[in-house]
């Protein structure tokens, strides 16, 4: 029952974004969308997969797993893919943990996907940060810097706070997996790669419907605008994502049908790149691997 409200959700959103902004306004923009850009994007947001999967091998890794490279891409990919086409985002992360309990333990597993998980979204969080600073000087001039300098000092308190709060053994996987010295430099690497790959699928995908946007622009409407798909109350984000696109994109220029355009655009490469799962599944079956590999465990 879940899963059907959240689809009714993601319509009602979507579809009351398209009567906001006229069907006969909104179609132009996408019959038009040239298939280089979209094409850009789905490889951007398939190179981003890739990339998460190694981060996720590197977490496991620091949590005590050693996860084959070709198993974690294949199922990192199949998992993007099931949060991509099924509600609430997360059963496919769900199902990667099923899959992996086997050789790490439910902890093990839980751990090293949310932990991986959460690395992203404080990423993006950050980008956002940057970039609402950015659009409050730009509007504000030097009487932002105190409403900035409080919006930090807020985060700060709270993130330290929410800290201090989680059981130890949670604080000591995230401190083994972020901040270890072997570890440290690649998830900030790989962490940097896939916060680049998301924000450029999304400025490819509006490129497509022929929305340009400088960097500034860019950094300030379009990690938002990801972060409404975070909400659990739809399918992949649909109709949120427009909605905040929306509300958002005006801000810098881009006028509403222009902003919802881009976001569909967006959400169609990211399912094309969700179906690229195809690819590394093929591989793994042409080289005839186990579904489920033997994996070598650090744990004493």
């Amino acid at each position: 029952m879940t899963w059907v409200l959240r689809l009714l959700a993601s319509l009602a959103a979507l579809s009351a974004v398209i009567w906001l902004v006229d069907p006969a306004t909104l179609g132009p923009h996408l019959r038009g969308a040239d298939m280089r850009w979209m094409a850009l994007a789905v490889a951007v947001l398939g190179a981003q997969v890739v990339v998460s999967a190694l981060r996720w091998q590197v977490t496991a890794q620091a949590l005590g797993v050693r996860l084959p490279t070709l198993w974690a891409i294949c199922e990192y990919h199949l998992s993007v893919l099931g949060n991509t086409v099924l509600p609430g985002g997360v059963l496919g992360d769900v199902g990667r943990v099923a899959r992996m309990r086997a050789h790490g333990g439910w902890r093990l597993a839980v751990g090293s996907v949310v932990i991986e998980r959460l690395a992203g979204q404080v990423a993006l969080a950050c980008a956002a940060m940057l970039g609402v600073g950015w659009w409050a000087l730009t509007q504000l001039g030097a009487a932002a810097v105190p409403v900035i300098s409080l919006g930090v000092a807020v985060t700060v308190a709270l993130v330290w706070g929410g800290v201090r709060f989680l059981p130890d053994a949670v604080r000591r996987a995230v401190s083994a997996a972020w901040f270890a010295p072997q570890f440290a430099l690649r998830q900030l690497g790989y962490t940097a790669v896939i916060l680049c790959c998301n924000l450029g699928g999304v400025w490819a995908a509006a490129q497509a419907v022929g929305v340009q946007l400088g960097l500034g622009a860019a950094l300030f409407v379009i990690p938002l605008t990801l972060l409404a798909m975070l909400l659990p109350v739809s399918v992949n984000g649909w109709g949120l994502r427009e909605g905040a696109a929306l509300l958002l994109w005006p801000l810098v220029g881009v006028a509403g049908p222009q902003a919802v355009a881009a976001s569909i655009s967006f959400g169609l490469a990211a399912l094309g790149a969700a179906m690229l799962a195809i690819v590394p599944w093929t591989v793994q079956l042409v080289l005839r691997d186990r579904p489920m590999p033997a994996m070598a465990s650090d744990r004493k």
